[in-house]
């Protein structure tokens, strides 16, 4: 039996949120502390399988490893290109998700409807931006490429102005939309005339981070409300994305002529520990503690990702880029802020 045509999501209710590094998109129908119909074999049976461990270490084990995917892309297009770094990132992330819902004897979701928006929703949110983002570090740094990512949340809220009626404008949120990309001018030194940055490789790491908002508005308007679990959503849709991806590399590339040890590991584990593990955690920490308090791990993810660019591959670091990356942050916390609501006398 065909699944239900998925809902518009309500005007009230908490947002969507996008995961800053997979592409996974949690929907407010989708977020098992946010689903009547939740039961203890689908979301809630997922979200509380970490729970011995604190969240704190959870937290932090999902900035590292998030912080960490900039470098494993890095290290992976030393060997492999660019559609097959993200072939092996979907593909690896994906087996770790059906080995979850295998265990868990969970299906994937059905209906031919659902299917076609996941097509689509693959599209946007891993086969085109982790394709960008493994071509712009043909050019860039993975520190560059890991800020870059933090603007995610500026052209998210750009967008939502426009395609998303019921996130109405605030001064605050304007604030935050021109402090953040002052501070991608800073980090870009746009008063050296960008000198020394690929602008090439700059622009493809910006347009990756501009697909995610685009994919989670589009989630947001035609998944939201669909049946099944986060995980055999986003399972499906990373099996979506994997057939996409094998057939774009059997075009456009050639076959690898080896597997070296550190680009291989790269791979397997940007996909198997960042697309796959990471997010199962995520979706603990989600129903555990809040997913504003869980979205916090979305600004800690440059720091990881410049401190490991530093310390492990030597990459460059000048003072315009630590200090542009704080700006671009402070303008992302500004831009998700929400007007609180009075409580009732």
């Amino acid at each position: 039996m065909s699944a239900p045509a998925p809902s518009r999501p309500p005007r009230s209710g908490p947002s969507s949120t996008p995961s800053p590094v997979t592409g996974a998109v949690t929907t407010p129908a989708a977020t098992p502390a946010a689903t009547p119909a939740a039961t203890p074999a689908s979301g809630t049976a997922a979200a509380t399988g970490t729970r011995g461990l604190d969240w704190r270490l959870r937290f932090a084990f999902l900035s590292v490893v998030w912080g960490f995917s900039f470098l494993f892309v890095k290290v992976g297009t030393e060997a492999f290109a660019p559609f097959q770094v993200a072939f092996g990132r979907v593909l690896f992330g994906a087996l770790a998700l059906l080995a979850v819902l295998l265990v868990r004897r969970e299906a994937l979701p059905r209906g031919a409807r659902t299917w076609g928006h996941l097509t689509v929703a693959a599209l946007l949110l891993n086969t085109a931006p982790f394709s960008l983002f493994a071509y712009a570090e043909l050019s860039i740094s993975s520190t560059l490429a890991g800020i870059c990512n933090a603007t995610s949340p500026l052209w998210g809220m750009a967008l939502s102005l426009v395609a998303l009626s019921e996130d109405r404008p605030t001064r605050r949120r304007f604030a935050g939309l021109g402090l953040g990309f002052l501070g991608v001018l800073t980090v870009l030194g746009a008063w050296q005339g960008f000198a020394g940055i690929d602008a090439k490789g700059t622009a493809l790491a910006l347009l990756a981070s501009l697909c995610y908002p685009i994919g989670w508005i589009y989630v947001r308007r035609t998944l939201a409300g669909t049946p099944g679990s986060p995980v055999a959503l986003t399972g499906a849709q990373l099996m979506v994305s994997t057939v996409q991806l094998a057939a774009v590399s059997a075009l456009f590339t050639s076959a690898p002529t080896g597997f070296p040890l550190w680009p291989t590991l790269s791979v397997i584990a940007l996909g198997a520990l960042g697309t796959g593990m990471a997010l199962q955690m995520q979706y603990g920490l989600v129903t555990e503690i809040g997913p504003t308090t869980a979205q916090m791990v979305t600004y800690f993810i440059p720091v990881i990702a410049t401190t490991a660019g530093v310390l492990i591959l030597g990459e460059q670091l000048h003072w315009n880029t630590p200090v542009g990356a704080v700006v671009v942050l402070a303008g992302a916390a500004l831009t998700q802020a929400r007007p609180r609501t009075p409580k009732p006398a």
